[in-house]
């Protein structure tokens, strides 16, 4: 049995912090990372099983890594892109390029995945402005949904819980409902429902005015809004359909699924499915430098460039820093084929996860790709009950994992008010020992868990 860490006095020996985020909550302080690894500075260590909120791909402190970022501080850490070219962000631009699918080389490089989505929005709507399509300015997105934080990316997020309090001073965007297909009560197939899901788009479309419907964004395979989700492969397929009969453009966010997490480089790869634009963050900078980018084909970009260019930017746009990092990161991740290795160790992760789901009946669905995996617990399988949520599950699962030395990430998958899940999203570069390990101590948690309120086990 997994054992259970001794609490540090370290946090209430530390002066108060001038330093607020998500809650006032203390945590210890981190002394380093390696691999999958971290260590506080109270000796403690703990399995980062969430490669931090979904960034960190390649593992930590990759020596190669740091090398190339420290030959790139001696030469220059910033240059703005209007006064010139760097190498690492033309390099990384080409060789992204290659990953990408055919077409889509033109790349627009920014700081973080909420900046990425925005930009693709932006990009978007200028586009239609000057090709002569001025009324398409609706964005439809999927409820529930992750997008970002910043105004732009919250109006195309689909929580609930994140989005009120900011709803007045933003414009909200049309909603259809994620494919959550597992759910459903019906005697259709998988493939069937798939359909249905993504005819639902079609109909928003008419609703809404195909001439006033500029694009629709989706995560090809869900982030922490939906715990990993995916759908039937019948909805990729006619998604693109349906945004090529009324000429929307369709935007994957591949913030999260991306660089190489799922098993593919991109998750919508699974599907051969063919975005017009797509974001990119987290794994393509893997903690290493905040990092992120827009991809799109020329045919998209050149109207742009013909009526006065991007009317966007930003300061980090290209930073040469940045970029020499990112450049690392793909060049690992070639090097250690750790595409591969998320795609094989994500069947074994993914296996294990399933045989817990037996032991313990609250857990009514598993799903994912590679090593972007979630798992949905509540308090009737058959009838789908949310699990009262005065007992704040999702979070009670992972203190207790996370006293056990596990990092986990989870967020409730309803409009983020409603339903528990947990992720399970290593680096790539974790092996079946690794995998042995954090599933103990999964098993422990959920068995505690379990215990405090007399959930089923299975014995």
């Amino acid at each position: 049995m997994p054992r259970l860490l001794q609490r540090s006095h370290d946090t209430n020996a530390r002066p108060p912090s001038h330093l607020f985020y998500l809650s006032n909550l203390r945590r210890p302080v981190v002394d380093r990372a390696e691999g999958i690894y971290f260590w506080t500075k109270d000796g403690r260590r703990f399995i980062d099983g969430s490669s931090g909120p979904m960034v960190v791909n390649i593992g930590h402190s990759n020596k190669t890594v740091l090398e190339v970022m420290k030959r790139q501080m001696d030469k220059t850490t910033f240059a703005y892109r209007l006064h010139f070219e760097n190498e690492p962000a033309e390099e990384l631009a080409r060789k992204l390029a290659r990953k990408l699918p055919e077409g889509m080389d033109r790349i627009f490089f920014v700081s973080g995945g909420s900046e990425a989505t925005e930009s693709c929005i932006k990009l978007a709507r200028q586009w239609a402005v000057a090709t002569g399509q001025p009324k398409r300015w609706k964005v439809i997105t999927r409820f529930p949904s992750f997008h970002g934080a910043t105004l732009g990316s919250l109006s195309v997020t689909g929580d609930d819980a994140l989005a009120e309090t900011f709803t007045p001073i933003m414009r909200v965007m049309p909603t259809v409902p994620a494919p959550a297909a597992w759910r459903d009560r019906d005697n259709l197939s998988m493939e069937q429902r798939g359909l249905r899901y993504a005819n639902i788009l079609e109909e928003k479309i008419l609703t809404e005015g195909p001439e006033n419907v500029l694009a629709f964004i989706m995560e090809p395979i869900g982030g922490a809004a939906t715990a990993a989700l995916v759908a039937p492969d019948s909805y990729y397929v006619r998604i693109r359909e349906i945004c090529d009969c009324y000429g929307i453009l369709l935007i994957h966010d591949e913030v999260v699924s991306g660089a190489g997490r799922t098993g593919k480089f991109l998750g919508g790869d699974h599907w051969s499915s063919r975005p017009d634009i797509v974001a990119l963050s987290k794994g393509l900078g893997s903690g290493y430098a905040p990092l992120g980018a827009l991809a799109a084909p020329m045919w998209l970009v050149e109207p742009l460039l013909g009526s006065g260019g991007f009317q966007h930017s930003h300061t980090y746009a290209g930073n040469p820093l940045a970029c020499a990092a990112g450049l690392a990161v793909l060049s690992e991740m070639d090097r250690l084929d750790l595409i591969a290795n998320a795609a094989a160790m994500g069947d074994v992760l993914i296996g294990e996860l399933k045989a817990l789901q037996k032991r313990f009946p609250f857990i009514a669905d598993v799903r994912g790709k590679g090593l972007l995996l979630g798992a949905e617990m509540v308090a009737n399988p058959e009838t789908l009950t949310p699990i009262n949520p005065a007992h704040r599950v999702t979070q009670r699962l992972l203190d207790l994992a996370y006293a056990r030395g596990l990092i986990m990430y989870g967020r409730k998958v309803k409009g983020g008010i409603e339903s528990d899940n947990f992720m399970v999203a290593p680096p790539m570069i974790i092996t079946r020992e690794q995998i042995s390990e954090m599933i103990a101590i999964i098993g422990d948690s959920l068995e505690a868990l379990a215990a405090e309120l007399d959930l089923p086990v299975e014995r």
